[in-house]
C-alpha cells in the first residue's frame, strides 16, 4: 500500500514485496498474486502499469526459514481512495470477512461458515440492485458462485494449501463431511469440523468474471435473481476483491495470525495517504 502510485508497474511492486520478505530472511511462500485484473484468480501476470481508478488485489505470503507459511490478502485503491462503487463493493465483503472470523470456533463445520459468509455477500449485492428474489432460495439454488466461486478458505502450514499433497479430500473433509459435487461448493478445500490448533485462512471474495457472467446469462442461468443488465452496465469492468486473514483456532475462538494489516476502507486509506511519510 505504501509504496502503490500511478505509473508504476505491477512488477515493480511485486518486487518490493519480495525483497521485503528476504530482507528479514524469509522466503516467499507462493509466487506473489498482484494484479488490476482481481477477477481473475490466482493472476501471476504482472504486466500492467497501475492507473488511478483501478483496484489492486495483492495476495502474498512470506515463507520463515522454519518453512512456515503465511498467506494474506489485500484490496486497495491505486489512487489511494476508494471510488463509492469500489467502497460500497468492499464493505460487503469485508463484512464477510470479520463475520467468518467472528464465528470460528472448535467444532464448527468450517463449510457452515463458507456459507455464513456467501449469505452476507447475496445479502449485500441485493441491496447494490445486482441480486433480486429472496436470498435465502438464492444461495439454495447456488447463485454465490457466480461472484466467489471458490471455498472460504484452507488449511496453513508447512505448505501454503497445508497438505495438499495427501488430496484435498484427506485433509479437509473426513467420513461424515463429504465434497459437494456442483459448480463453486465444489472447490470448497476445508469443510470438516475444526479443532484446536488448526491454521486456516479467511478470504472470502466478491469478483466480476465477464466470461462467467457472459456465460450464464446465455445459459439463463439465476435469472430469476441476477439483474444481468446492471451488471453489463455497471460491473464488467470493476475486478475483484479477496480480503484473506490466517487465523489460528483456540479453546475459546480464534486469533488472526501477524500484524494487523489495514483492513477497513478508513485504515487503507490513511494508510495511503499517509504513505510518503
Amino acid at each position: 500500500m505504501k509504496v502503490t502510485k500511478e505509473g508504476l508497474s505491477e512488477r515493480e511492486v511485486v518486487g518490493k514485496i519480495e525483497g521485503l520478505a528476504s530482507s528479514f530472511g524469509a522466503g516467499i511462500s507462493f509466487p506473489t498474486i498482484l494484479s488490476q485484473n482481481g477477477q481473475i484468480l490466482h493472476n501471476h501476470k504482472h504486466d500492467e502499469v497501475l492507473t488511478n481508478g483501478r483496484l489492486l488485489l495483492v495476495d502474498a505470503g512470506a515463507e520463515t526459514q522454519r518453512g512456515y507459511c503465511s498467506d494474506n490478502t489485500r484490496t486497495f485503491p491505486v489512487s489511494g481512495t476508494f471510488t463509492e462503487k469500489q467502497k460500497a463493493v468492499y464493505n460487503i465483503c469485508l463484512e464477510a470477512n470479520m463475520k467468518a472470523i467472528e464465528e470460528i470456533r472448535v467444532g464448527v463445520k468450517y463449510r457452515d461458515i463458507h456459507f455464513i459468509a456467501v449469505k452476507i455477500i447475496l445479502d449485500g449485492l441485493k441491496t447494490l440492485g445486482i441480486l433480486k428474489g429472496d436470498v435465502s432460495e438464492a444461495l439454495k439454488e447456488g447463485v454465490h458462485t457466480l461472484f466467489m466461486p471458490h471455498g472460504l478458505g484452507h488449511m496453513l502450514g508447512l505448505d501454503v494449501h497445508d497438505m495438499e499433497d495427501y488430496g484435498e479430500d484427506f485433509v479437509g473433509y473426513n467420513e461424515t463431511t463429504k465434497r459437494s459435487t456442483d459448480f463453486g461448493t465444489a472447490y470448497i478445500r476445508l469443510a470438516r469440523e475444526l479443532q484446536e490448533g488448526f491454521v486456516l485462512t479467511v478470504e472470502p471474495g466478491i469478483y466480476f468474471i465477464p466470461e462467467l457472467i457472459n456465460k450464464f446469462k446465455e445459459k439463463g442461468k439465476f435469472m430469476a435473481y441476477v439483474n444481468y443488465d446492471l451488471l453489463e452496465s455497471d460491473y464488467l469492468d470493476f475486478g475483484g476483491i479477496r480480503i484473506e486473514d490466517d487465523v489460528v483456532v483456540t479453546k475459546n475462538g480464534c486469533r488472526v495470525l501477524g500484524q494487523g494489516i489495514p483492513k477497513s476502507v478508513e485504515e487503507i486509506e490513511e494508510m495511503m495517504q499517509n504513505k510518503a511519510t
